[in-house]
């Protein structure tokens, strides 16, 4: 526990000290000089002078409701609350006195006589606040209530209302008869996997609802009654299972009792030792401190210094880490000649010269492009460098991608073509400056969630909301949040949706000239203007296209454009189209055109799907381009990677992901290292992935699990979870973050380690011995990262690129006085329709999305109880379409495309409009991606997962391609676990 001197509570900083008044006081003494505005209680903190307190803490705006922060002050009556009292000139304080002691006693009395005494029990004891401060003010006896250990009820005493009966006055406390007599002693409520909540604890301190109101935004907790009655509900007074309820943990946080409690902590028992790291999941990137005893980790609480989360955090990040120890982790390695061999299980020796045979076998038999790697978004910077030099080092090829090419790829193109930077231009906090949020293709709440929570919390504050979307998301109306203006484009039509924005920007007077004239190239801006100002263009003319009203396009435009401080935030329902990069340069174009970019409060903001997308990219993991985005047929930067690394570098870019699959069924590209990624679920048309996989001679799979791709691999390494090792993520707004190990790697080699044993043995030498090393090449090859090294980001926290000798702490906002390409440049955006019809066979469109409780393809999260909330991909139908076709809720549903078929249950909701249906992807069985089709973005060959033509049926059964999959893993699974049962018997 830190000492009530350490924190400054009950005034949040929101502007440096320069730009504020200051004010002069006196406490206890002692003179103090702190800005105008400053609560007493954070003034004193600020001198070293603690405060008793309860419902204050740093994290939430003052309240003054547990009367144990009076102070006595000068020249006021009675005895004022010091968490909500602001500071004046010349202000004497006294914090310490007999009538204060005598006060704070009495206070802290009444708690305690409503509260049980079972410390030496209690989950929290030494770890308690109430215990803390009962010693702090020196309650050494409770005359109300308790006498010793028993529960004592004067007579004539009424408590709650039931007067004590003479020859009841003894009730031991959590006895029938205390329950009786207080609402409050009724049973815990454990209806979450996560966390208890035990209102017996409770001393109503409000904490928990204000950390749910003012940090998560989600509302879902309340006071009900008055007086000894009052109680802390969820939502109808439900189990906090049923209820609103999102369990991102934030009251559990702010308990200051064992009211609401880990139940690994109740398991455990409370942690010894704790290391911060970052989180491995969304591209928040939010730091943690992992508690632990021993190699045991017992909880993960978000670090309240931590620059992207602020002490806040999801039901991921906090709760769904039981992945790291799940009994499916698969941790020593196996081969297997053929994928209808059983694996076999073989020292790490053999894993890694088996595989360096067999590349070396199929390059001598092909030719050195025969054989590639995909490097993954969930691996560190440092893990994702290597494997790129593996391919470029060792390989001796230009064959090497990621993931991000399957989410991300248009963001890199159409913001370097624009801006001159393949990465978002803000910061997170930059949205509390924020006067017009526009919102596209994403899903905040959802995808971003602790971010989200900083976004309605500036919502509340009176910021405008634009949304435009398909789908009714949660934003569009939550507690005391709603949109100014919802565009419920078709699936398809953003580029035209974005186009119709800017003819109303450039038609109605609206451009920012000044900044145009300043920042922009001159002819790109009056192509652009003249082609966006065509009336082809206008909101009426494309309202056919879009579906959206031309006056609600208007109204966003207009509000866009002269509400202020406007900005941008993007995701996968941008990116993942056949026009992707052309929307990412469509809104950069909308930013450029009414001045948004370059300071606080605006900008263009890609919201990234996985913890490391902008890391990967970073890295140089695309195959055209090295570390820090720079194409690899560049002689100079070449130059600097071969003298560094000793080999000479090809000048041609190699295969896209798309690209090796049909060379490998054309016979020509037989060998893939695939480092954390499962291609097999993740990937469109999942039966054309599948067959590329079975198409070649020598699949390497290093992951955690067994997963989809792992199927057709002959070589499984076993790889590390975040926990495991030691390295950097970068987020979606730059922020290069240290992830520290925590215990040893499960296999004995963290993943990093992996790649340079593969290297070393196929003859390219690796030798590092510590991911910091790694770092300090990336910073000595890559200028945007010139100025980060380990001992930086232990000194700062975290750092922004670019980070160099200009900006040697970083840049939390891009393109400030000029734009990194030198002026920013329009390109022309034009509406090009996709490809992908409805028809009479196909009359519906479906598009893709996340859930809060589940991550990607699940092979996480689907190994915690995250499942209690969403244990399977549903098919949302607009009730309309789902009563044409006779479908109810729950029916199981029949999706068909022209790829293929899958079935999943259905769900009928409003969110939808007519003629569009949606699914999330976190679940294999669903075959989500066995019905995408192989549709991509003309620049970046990103697929257009958002836009598949489909029929609906009701039917009675799984798809034949469901069937086929089920039997195939029940085999999986026979097979792995007769190979379990052999280890068990096998002496070491």
């Amino acid at each position: 526990m830190r000492s009530i001197a350490d924190t400054d509570y009950g005034t949040p900083a929101v502007q440096s000290l320069d730009t504020l008044k200051l004010v002069r006081l006196d406490i206890d003494g002692v003179p103090v000089k702190v800005p105008a505005g400053t609560s007493v209680m954070r003034a004193a903190a600020t001198s070293g002078i603690g405060i008793p307190r309860l419902c204050a803490t740093d994290t939430l705006d003052a309240f003054g409701s547990c009367r144990l922060c009076l102070v006595e002050i000068d020249g006021m009556k009675g005895y004022p609350a010091s968490c909500t009292t602001p500071v004046s000139d010349g202000m004497k304080v006294t914090t310490q006195s007999a009538k204060l002691a005598e006060l704070r006693r009495g206070v802290m009395e009444l708690y305690i006589s409503d509260h049980p005494l079972d410390c030496l029990t209690c989950p929290a004891n030494g770890h308690c606040e109430l215990q803390d401060m009962a010693g702090v003010v020196g309650l050494r006896e409770v005359r109300y209530g308790y006498d010793g250990a028993n529960h004592v009820f004067p007579e004539n005493h009424v408590h709650a209302g039931v007067p004590a009966h003479e020859d009841q006055e003894q009730a031991v406390p959590g006895s029938a008869l205390q329950k009786a007599l207080n609402p409050r002693f009724v049973a815990a409520d454990t209806s979450t996997p996560y966390f208890s909540f035990d209102p017996s604890k409770c001393i109503v301190c409000s904490r928990c609802v204000r950390a749910c109101d003012e940090i998560q935004g989600t509302f879902a907790l309340t006071i009900q009654g008055r007086g000894f009655d009052s109680k802390v509900a969820a939502s109808q007074d439900e189990p906090f299972l049923a209820s609103e309820c999102v369990s991102c943990g934030a009251c559990v946080q702010a308990c200051p009792t064992a009211t609401l409690t880990e139940n690994s902590v109740i398991e455990k028992g409370q942690p010894q030792r704790s290391v911060v790291t970052t989180c491995a999941y969304c591209g928040v990137g939010c730091s943690f401190r992992a508690e632990m005893q021993g190699e045991d980790l017992v909880r993960m609480v978000p670090h309240i210094d931590g620059k992207a989360n602020h002490g806040h955090s999801c039901v991921k990040g906090r709760f769904a880490i039981g992945y790291a120890t799940h009994k499916d982790r698969i941790t020593t390695p196996m081969i297997r000649r053929k994928t209808s061999d059983p694996w076999t299980v073989v020292s790490w020796d053999e894993a890694i010269a088996y595989t360096a045979g067999e590349f070396k076998r199929i390059q001598s038999a092909y030719g050195r492009d025969a054989i590639g790697g995909i490097t993954s978004s969930r691996c560190t910077n440092e893990e994702t460098w290597l494997v790129q030099k593996l391919v470029r080092a060792a390989f001796g090829n230009n064959n090497v991608d990621t993931c991000a090419r399957v989410c991300h790829s248009p963001t890199g193109y159409g913001l370097k073509a624009t801006l001159g930077e393949s990465a978002g231009t803000q910061d997170f906090d930059s949205v509390m400056q924020a006067d017009v949020i526009f919102v596209i293709g994403a899903n905040p709440t959802d995808g971003h969630p602790v971010f989200a929570s900083q976004m309605k919390r500036r919502l509340r504050q009176g910021a405008k909301l634009i949304i435009a979307d398909p789908r009714s998301i949660d934003l569009v109306r939550s507690p005391h949040v709603e949109a100014d203006h919802l565009l419920k484009l078709r699936p398809g039509t953003n580029v035209a949706l974005l186009n119709a924005m800017a003819h109303v920007v450039v038609d109605e007077g609206l451009v920012d000239e000044a900044f145009v004239a300043q920042r922009c190239e001159p002819d790109a801006f009056a192509r652009w203007k003249a082609f966006v100002a065509d009336p082809r263009h206008s909101p009426e003319a494309s309202a056919a296209e879009t579906g959206v009203p031309a006056e609600q396009v208007r109204h966003a435009a207009r509000l866009f454009a002269t509400g202020g401080n406007a900005a941008i935030y993007y995701g996968l329902g941008v990116t993942e189209h056949s026009q992707g990069s052309t929307a990412v340069m469509a809104i950069a174009n909308l930013a450029m055109a009414t001045g948004n970019i370059g300071r606080r409060g605006v900008g263009v903001n890609p919201l990234r799907g996985q913890n490391n997308v902008q890391g990967s990219c970073d890295m140089g993991s695309f195959p055209h381009e090295l570390p820090g985005y720079r194409h690899v047929s560049d002689v100079g930067v070449r130059g600097s990677f071969e003298q560094d690394w000793g080999v000479t570098l090809l000048a041609e870019p190699g295969l896209r992901i798309p690209n090796m699959f049909e060379a490998a069924l054309d016979g020509e590209f037989k060998g893939l290292y695939i480092e954390g990624e499962d291609i097999g679920q993740s990937d469109p048309n999942t039966q054309h992935v599948t067959a590329a996989l079975g198409a070649m001679e020598c699949v390497v799979v290093q992951d955690l699990f067994l997963n989809e791709t792992a199927k057709f691999a002959h070589v499984f390494l076993p790889g590390s979870t975040f926990l495991e090792k030691d390295g950097t993520f970068t987020n979606a707004e730059r922020r290069i973050s240290r992830v520290r190990r925590v215990m040893q790697p499960k296999s004995g080699y963290a993943d990093w380690e992996i790649t340079q044993l593969l290297s070393n043995a196929l003859g390219y030498p690796m030798h590092y011995t510590h991911p910091s090393e790694i770092m300090d090449e990336i910073a000595r090859l890559t200028p945007t990262f010139a100025g980060v090294s380990y001992a930086r980001l232990d000194e700062l926290g975290s750092i922004q690129w670019p980070c160099n000798a200009e900006a040697p702490d970083g840049t939390p906002t891009m393109h400030v006085d000029e734009f990194v390409r030198g002026k920013g440049r329009f390109m022309l955006t034009e509406y090009v329709p996709t490809t992908e019809k409805v028809n009479a066979k196909f009359p519906l469109i479906l598009t893709t999305g996340r859930i809060l409780s589940q991550y990607n393809v699940g092979a996480q999260t689907r190994r915690t109880p995250n499942t209690v909330w969403h244990s399977e991909d549903r098919l949302e139908i607009h009730p309309h379409d789902a009563e044409q076709r006779g479908i109810g809720e729950g029916d199981w549903v029949g999706i068909a495309s022209r790829a293929g078929e899958t079935v999943l249950r259905a769900q009928i909701s409003e969110r939808m409009q007519p003629g569009v249906v949606y699914t999330t992807f976190h679940f294999p069985f669903s075959g989500a991606n066995v019905i995408t089709t192989e549709n991509s973005d003309w620049a970046t060959n990103c697929p257009e997962y958002k836009v598949t033509a489909v029929e609906i049926t009701r039917v009675s059964q799984p798809s034949e391609w469901q069937q086929r999959y089920r039997a195939f893993s029940e085999v999986q699974q026979e097979l792995l676990r007769e190979r379990r049962r052999s280890s068990a018997t096998t002496p070491p």
